[in-house]
This record gives structure tokens, sequence and C-alpha cells, in this order.
């Protein structure tokens, strides 16, 4: 499979690379480098490392589901 990088080193990946990554629009992506190359992966956030935000959070706050919403519609206009 290949990539074409743009003059505004921009690559467009397949789709189907996209759908079996996960990710959408916005989503971050990491790239490491190893011995034999790099590797691209998704960046997720570790939620192990948000409980410590709990206590920050009023009595009243209702859970948040990433998944639902990564899953919403959203206006380009917002973006950057």
């Amino acid at each position: 499979m290949h990539v074409t990088l743009t003059a505004k080193r921009q690559v467009t990946f397949p789709a189907s690379v996209l759908a079996e990554l996960r990710v959408a629009p916005g989503d971050k992506l990491e790239i490491i480098r190893g011995a034999d190359g790099f590797l691209i992966r998704p960046k997720r956030v570790d939620v192990s490392r948000l409980g410590s935000l709990r206590k920050t959070l009023g009595a009243d706050a209702v859970a948040f589901d990433i998944e639902t919403f990564r899953n919403q519609a959203y206006d380009a206009k917002l973006r950057d």
C-alpha cells in the first residue's frame, strides 16, 4: 500500500486503513521511530490517568461518553 506526499507535506490514507485504526477527522496519530522504520498508530487518551481529576468535578457531574461524542456529526467550520 502506498500514499503520496503533497507539496504541503500532507498524506491521504485509504479509508480502509482509517477505519481499521478507528480514527476520525481531528484524531491524532502517533509516529514512533523503530529499528525497522516508523510505526503509525492512533494517539489514545489513557483514561487511567484521568482518575485524579474526579475530585475537581462536582457531585452532580455525569460521566462523559467519548464514543458517543466521537460518533456525533461535527460542523467543519469549527475545526482549527
